[in-house]
């Protein structure tokens, strides 16, 4: 069964490495701050250099991802408040709430999932990196002010968005790319090594990440938001992508993309503006543990839909 064959062999390989991160978090209690800025500041940048630099990068694709990310969001960005209105959530609850749904761990889960389900094909690859990059740059944006943060908060987001490695090494990975311009091997080995470790250490991460949150579904906001996250949000991706007229390995990595659990990210931020901090781990683990079976989902239906 084609189910069955993409659990085993594209979503269980996944968590078995967030297990044995979770597993050498819990033994070993792992630094959690060292471990987030090694995926941040060296081996996703070195991913994604290497990446756009190597594949067969263009334009015009760039433009077609940037396009579908900003319709997917903008929807989904208009759902979520039309839910907080009816469900009267108070404005804590509504941020928290808000951020789960759009900022999805496009990271050191999407692009393990990007590999495998495409067989590290290098223009899959290339979507999964571009979505990444806009990702990132969402996070430490509308993500921070969504919480209404102070003033020194809209600042420090700033200031950490233009600290982000990911956004220079994706444009410097672009001018590489379009320039035709020949590294020399002494400079891409090196980098190679780097794209080639962050797979595993973002997973190895996000089980470490996992591990301290804890399960307590007692809240409607967490099925709410599990609901349009994992189920909604690849169905709304569907559409976009249909009614834009995408095919092929870009429809079916960008309709993947769209189906990953909530980001760890947004349980970060709660966490740091304590706002309903409690609420987005909760969110957080259950997406994640709950995507087994939606990913799985999402991976059937855009080989069969596209």
């Amino acid at each position: 069964m084609e189910i069955l064959f993409i659990f085993l062999n594209i979503i269980v390989p996944v968590f078995i490495l967030i297990g044995v991160g979770a597993g050498m978090h819990k033994a070993f209690k792992l630094d959690l701050f060292t471990l987030a800025k090694l995926n941040i500041y060296f081996l996703s940048p070195g991913f994604v250099l290497i990446n756009l630099y190597e594949s067969s990068f263009s334009i015009d694709l760039l433009g077609k991802v940037v396009l579908f990310f900003s319709l997917f969001i903008c929807a989904l960005f208009i759902i979520v408040q039309l839910v907080s209105r009816v469900f009267q959530f108070n404005k804590g609850v509504r941020g928290v709430f808000t951020n789960s749904v759009v900022l999805y761990n496009s990271g050191n889960y999407g692009i393990p999932v990007n590999d495998l389900a495409f067989k590290q094909d290098p223009f899959a690859a290339t979507v999964q990196v571009i979505v990444m990059t806009l990702q990132n740059v969402f996070s430490y944006t509308f993500g921070i002010f969504s919480l209404r943060a102070v003033e020194e908060g809209r600042l420090r987001a700033l200031v950490g968005l233009l600290k982000m490695p990911a956004i220079y090494a994706m444009t410097l990975g672009v001018l590489l790319n379009i320039g035709n311009v020949d590294v020399p091997e002494f400079l891409l080995k090196p980098g190679e090594y780097v794209a080639d470790a962050m797979v595993g250490i973002a997973l190895i991460t996000l089980g470490a990440q996992v591990a301290q949150l804890t399960f307590k579904f007692k809240l409607l906001v967490v099925y709410i938001s599990l609901s349009i996250r994992l189920i909604l949000g690849p169905a709304l991706a569907f559409l976009i992508i249909w009614g834009l007229g995408f095919e092929g390995l870009l429809a079916q990595a960008l309709l993947i993309s769209s189906g990953m659990p909530s980001s760890v990210n947004s349980a970060i931020i709660a966490q740091e503006y304590r706002n309903e901090p409690e609420l987005a781990a909760q969110i957080v683990l259950a997406s994640t543990v709950f995507s087994m079976i939606t990913v799985t989902l999402t991976i059937y239906f855009s080989q069969v839909l596209f």
